[in-house]
């Protein structure tokens, strides 16, 4: 039997205590092991204490909180059809990132509510600054090729510095949230060259980029520990506080219409015999489509209740991406139908009346009228649809169906973040504010005296 090791007084260094006997009887059971396993490759260390890891990780999130609040904000202003319904995706892209990591941070002993009351002046400015862009192109230059790409980069060297034994969760977690990072900047320097080649000025562009740039630089960048640079002057910001649009906007490829809700009205003639199953099942693909304004409603939501409640936040996020689905599934559908969908006017009524009004009432409109009405007679049209085998109408509205179930759902909270009514007076006054909207957009029939529409009128004239 060997001698016991004495550790030596000041060392540094603990040898093993390794016996030879038990060394080769451990070599010789290898040796008879009859399965040759793959070696882990990985290796032990790494630049981080689980406290700087921390720090890190919640700077990580707060960027990826504010891109999701400041992409929602740009949803009414950004006008190119495209674009619209990328950032509808793009929103919860980055929602979702800071879901993954909220909960990482909570199992490295961060309190959620110490993680969603977070705060950070710097990077709250060189948010803002990007969503002071001029105009879209700028937003994607700022947003993408600048924030974007740095949070990239930082998550890949993140992935390089941290231990990759003890903290293989956040390195599993950042590989995934750069599984939807490489395909939203590759569209989005494709959206870029694109307006570039349409004539927008490239050197407008990259004297933007470059600000941005500079101005995340001169916080430390992405994780606030790179060398700090000079902050660029001016800031726009500095002179005019970043404030949402509300204002919905439509690229040149579209016609619209915002004084009804009723696309016959809006068509002058019924491209089929109102109330037919033809009549029925085109409404139904032009609202799918037309929930682009679906996407700016919630986008806008997100924005306007930023802060008051992560997880409101991220079911708006999750609520946007599933209209710029929609939307996706509309614009698809019609050229499955045989149509050009730029021939079909596009609907601005709700965007029209939701744009400016406070989110309560404009989410309690989308919430308790719209979505609860689709519920209300979807099921009839599938039946329809499946007796007649319709197999596209079938196919897309099963999925539609789904989704507004689980919206509904999540709306009941959004809006108990949203306000202190009770139901009954909440839908009141939604109903009186948009009845007051219809009448300024001329939607309701002239010459009538209107008190406040019903539930079921306001379903009708705003068609959602």
């Amino acid at each position: 039997m060997s001698e016991p090791i004495k550790p030596t007084a000041n060392s540094h260094h603990f040898p093993a205590s390794t016996r030879p006997e038990e060394r080769k009887l451990a070599a010789e059971r290898r040796t008879a092991y009859p399965y040759r396993f793959p070696r882990d490759a990985r290796h032990m260390g790494g630049k981080f204490s689980v406290e700087e890891n921390s720090a890190r990780l919640l700077r990580y999130f707060y960027f990826e909180r504010r891109l999701a609040q400041g992409l929602g904000s740009w949803t009414l202003t950004i006008p190119d059809f495209e674009v619209k319904v990328e950032t509808g995706k793009h929103i919860f892209y980055h929602a979702d990132a800071a879901q993954h990591l909220r909960e990482r941070l909570y199992e490295q002993e961060r309190r959620r509510s110490e993680v969603d009351s977070f705060r950070d002046i710097e990077i709250d400015m060189v948010i803002e600054e990007a969503l002071s862009a001029s105009d879209t192109p700028e937003l994607l230059v700022g947003i993408h090729t600048v924030i974007g790409a740095a949070l990239q980069t930082a998550y890949r060297h993140h992935i390089d510095d941290t231990c990759e034994i003890t903290d293989a969760p956040s390195i599993r977690i950042l590989k995934q949230l750069l599984a939807d990072y490489e395909p939203m900047l590759e569209w989005a320097e494709k959206a870029i060259e694109a307006y570039m080649v349409g004539g927008i000025d490239e050197a407008r562009l990259e004297s933007w980029r470059w600000h941005i740039d500079r101005l995340l630089a001169s916080i430390g960048g992405v994780s606030g520990a790179d060398e700090r640079g000079p902050r660029p002057t001016p800031l726009r910001t500095e002179s005019t506080p970043y404030v949402r649009g509300v204002v919905p906007c439509r690229d040149s490829r579209f016609s619209t219409f915002r004084h009804t809700g009723d696309y016959n009205a809006a068509d002058g003639q019924p491209r089929f015999e109102p109330g037919s199953y033809e009549d029925t099942r085109l409404r139904f693909v032009r609202t799918q489509r037309d929930e682009v304004d679906a996407i700016e409603a919630f986008g806008t939501f997100l924005w306007d209740i930023r802060f008051k409640d992560f997880d409101a936040e991220y079911f708006l996020a999750r609520i946007t991406w599933d209209e710029a689905r929609h939307t996706d599934i509309g614009h698809r559908s019609m050229l499955a139908l045989g149509y050009d969908p730029y021939e079909l006017p596009n609907r601005l009524t709700s965007s029209t009346c939701r744009g400016p009004m406070e989110p309560e009432f404009a989410m309690a409109e989308i919430n308790l009228f719209g979505e609860i009405g689709v519920l209300k007679t979807i099921g009839g049209l599938i039946d329809e649809a499946r007796s007649r085998e319709d197999t596209i109408l079938v196919h897309i509205s099963d999925y539609v169906r789904a989704d507004e179930r689980t919206h509904v759902r999540k709306g009941q909270h959004i809006l108990k973040v949203m306000t202190d009514l009770g139901m009954q007076e909440l839908e009141l006054r939604t109903r009186e504010l948009f009845t007051e909207c219809l009448v300024n957009l001329g939607a309701l029939p002239p010459g009538g005296t209107f008190g406040t529409l019903s539930r079921e009128e306001i379903e009708h004239y705003i068609g959602e």
